[in-house]
């Protein structure tokens, strides 16, 4: 999941960037208003973590814009503030929730998986291939009922591959969605952790779920979703 947080306070900002990095998720952090409005024209995102009070434009004046645009991007608002005028606004601009600083931020996280489950319909909660599962609400991996333990790299990694089954992605895009464009294309790091996911989720004398396409990327085989 690719998330834009916008936050001005580097202290907080850093903190619950490292913190959703650390849950799998591929983040953009910005400081500036005026730079996430632009970042949003510029990139697609799964979901935008505001903060009200900001440099240059404000998170509202952002939500608002987005919705003029009909942008249905999820938008999670946030704010050392916690009048009820304030939030009212926000959520008849069209904010998908709101928080209140200071704010646990697994509590963040739960939030984030919430609205965009809501806005893919809440029709998905598990990905499949074979036997091998990912549940998306709890985030449990298994291969038949063996649970399966995985690092968030290695997960957001097979979630995007079982997202587009039978599609082959390109390393470059890895790279892109799960560790940010900010790393070197260059970098051997896709490779490095299919080697290690693929010793997780592959067994011996069976055909290969996670395939390798030649110099090109990779691909899950066979995908099979299911609902909840």
């Amino acid at each position: 999941m690719r998330v834009l947080l916008v936050e001005d306070e580097e202290r907080i900002g850093q903190f619950v960037r490292r913190a959703l990095t650390e849950q799998g998720f591929v983040v953009d952090y910005l400081v500036d208003g005026d730079e996430a409005w632009a970042a949003t024209r510029s990139q697609s995102y799964d979901a935008l973590v505001l903060d009200i009070m900001l440099p240059g434009r404000d998170g509202l004046s952002i939500l608002r814009n987005l919705r003029e645009q009909r942008d249905a991007v999820p938008v999670i608002l946030m704010t050392a503030r916690g009048e009820l005028h304030e939030r009212l606004e926000g959520l008849n601009l069209g904010a998908d929730d709101y928080l209140v600083k200071p704010f646990f931020v697994e509590e963040l996280v739960a939030r984030l998986h919430a609205v965009c489950r809501r806005a893919g319909g809440e029709k998905l909660s598990r990905l499949q291939a074979g036997d091998l599962t990912i549940d998306l609400l709890t985030r449990e991996v298994r291969r038949g009922e063996q649970a399966l333990d995985l690092t968030g790299r290695e997960f957001a990694l097979l979630e995007y591959l079982m997202r587009q089954p039978g599609r082959v992605i390109p390393r470059t895009q890895l790279l892109g969605h799960v560790w940010g464009y900010d790393f070197d294309p260059g970098s051997n790091l896709v490779d490095v952790t299919v080697r290690r996911l693929r010793r997780k989720i592959e067994r011996p004398g069976e055909e290969a779920l996670l395939e390798t396409v030649r110099g090109v990327g990779y691909r899950m085989r066979q995908v099979v979703e299911a609902g909840a």
